[in-house]
């Protein structure tokens, strides 16, 4: 089973994509669901109040409060990942050992962070989406809750996009048409039948 990650910085594109590919049949993992669903209680959340005190209610991490006590230490940033990343990445595990078992020929882990958690080197391919930066800070500008403080702390995080694309197996530009971004990410759907599938058996089986 060939694993693919597929990334790109905030505002690229990344959902579209990873919808197109499920619509494809390819199996899409999202990290940043799985996140989502982590807030929303258990182990995860009870780590987060030990952590970060008074961010979290009875329905889970509250994330304008978890962001508010980022956002005043930034550097406590590295705590909260320390919390969330390892079970995100256990449940990426479960994810393709039930794929593979399914027998998939190819699977998409959909990682935000995937350069800078350095999980690229656990894909046997990455995809990288992109657009020009104007287009990305207009997408994001748009999002309720955004703000231009706020868009610049995200991507700080974040690699620039120049060495995503430089560091990509693939690059798909989304600055034009879905349909454009469609039929790019079909060609490369094409050419992964042919590539070959050492992932899964060295680092997640």
């Amino acid at each position: 089973m060939i694993v693919v990650g597929l990334t790109g910085s905030i505002g690229m594109g990344k959902s579209t994509a990873a919808a197109h590919l499920r619509a494809r049949g390819l199996p899409v993992f999202d990290a940043d669901a799985e996140v989502h669903r982590l807030y929303a209680g258990g182990k995860a959340v009870e780590r987060i109040e030990r952590a970060f005190p008074g961010t979290t209610s009875a329905t889970g991490v509250d994330r304008g409060k978890l962001s508010a006590a980022l956002i005043a230490y930034p550097a406590r940033l590295r705590e909260l990942e320390a919390i969330v990343h390892p079970m995100v990445r256990e449940a990426e595990r479960s994810f393709l050992r039930g794929e593979a078992k399914r027998g998939a020929p190819v699977a998409v882990l959909e990682i935000p962070l995937l350069f800078e958690t350095e999980l690229n080197r656990l894909m046997d391919a990455v995809i990288v989406l992109s657009a020009p930066a104007e287009i990305q800070r207009a997408r994001l500008l748009e999002r309720p809750g955004m703000s231009a403080q706020k868009l610049e702390q995200l991507l700080a995080r974040q690699l620039p996009d120049a060495e995503k694309r430089a560091r990509a197996d693939f690059v798909v530009d989304t600055g034009g048409s879905i349909e454009e971004t469609r039929a790019k990410l079909d060609g490369i759907v094409t050419q992964l039948q042919s590539w070959s599938s050492q992932a899964y058996a060295r680092h997640w089986a």
